[in-house]
């Protein structure tokens, strides 16, 4: 039978060595908050975006476009109906597009993208919007029939075109920056790989090795006595060859003398 004492240690001992064993286990409980685990409940809305210069001129954008778009749905009658058309497929694209840029960058989407070039895209959308906001809103003012509606949407329309054309300047300025520092941070690491590459060339056990190398490059290169001996021989028999043929062509007289000579 085990007294307190005894169980009162022996206890101790069990929670220690779960501990050491609950320390070393691989198995650890994970720490990850739930809002920074991907997939869609970790989404969230990035108000730094929404309250900086390009989230409020996106909001503007839309805003401008939806009402352009309202103010053009309105009309029911027209007589030449090319203008009237043609600004409402402009601001219902730009309404559209823009909208869902806005979506993006706000919820921070474009980040699970990364092959795609968002600047040049936000660049694209804003200078196409300006060019064409500024063509149907000059159709529709020269076409209109002077109805409230109608002007209403030209307003509208020149107020979209501007604001597209303040955004479109500022997505160049932010479009060349990131240009800048994506050669930059290309630059940096050609440098640093050849940096690396120097160091590795440096290095003492990298220098032994191509010495190494360059030594049992050149003994391959010598030649071996067994080499030498044969090319001797080679040569030796060739030059007693060359005296036969001679004692076959001078006949049978000097056969004698040439024995003696090939013999010793």
């Amino acid at each position: 039978m085990r007294n307190g004492d005894d169980l009162e240690g022996f206890d101790g001992e069990a929670s220690s060595a779960s501990m050491i064993s609950a320390a070393s286990s691989p198995y650890q409980p994970t720490t990850e908050p739930v809002s920074q685990r991907r997939g869609l409940g970790g989404l969230r809305c990035d108000l730094d975006y929404l309250r900086g210069t390009l989230g409020r001129l996106k909001l503007a954008e839309v805003l401008l476009a939806l009402t352009a778009f309202i103010c053009i749905e309105t009309i029911m009658e027209c007589s030449p109906c090319e203008g009237l058309y043609f600004f409402e497929f402009v601001s219902c694209s730009a309404l559209v597009v823009t909208g869902a840029l806005l979506l993006l960058f706000s919820l921070n989407l474009h980040t699970r993208i990364p092959q795609i070039n968002w600047n040049l895209t936000d660049l694209v959308n804003t200078g196409l919007s300006t060019f064409f906001f500024f063509i149907a809103s000059v159709v529709l003012a020269a076409l209109n029939h002077k109805t409230g509606a109608e002007i209403a949407a030209v307003v509208f329309g020149f107020l979209a075109m501007a604001v597209y054309a303040v955004n479109t300047f500022l997505a160049i300025k932010k479009w060349r920056m990131s240009s800048r520092q994506q050669s930059s941070r290309q630059t940096s690491d050609y440098i640093r790989a050849r940096t690396e590459s120097r160091e590795v060339v440096h290095r003492p056990e990298i220098q032994r090795l191509d010495a190494r190398k360059r030594q049992i490059r050149g003994w391959r290169r010598m030649p071996s006595p067994a080499h030498e001996c044969r090319d001797a021989l080679s040569q030796k028999l060739l030059s007693r060859r060359q005296k036969m043929l001679v004692i076959q062509k001078e006949g049978p007289s000097k056969l004698s003398t040439y024995i003696c000579a090939y013999i010793i």
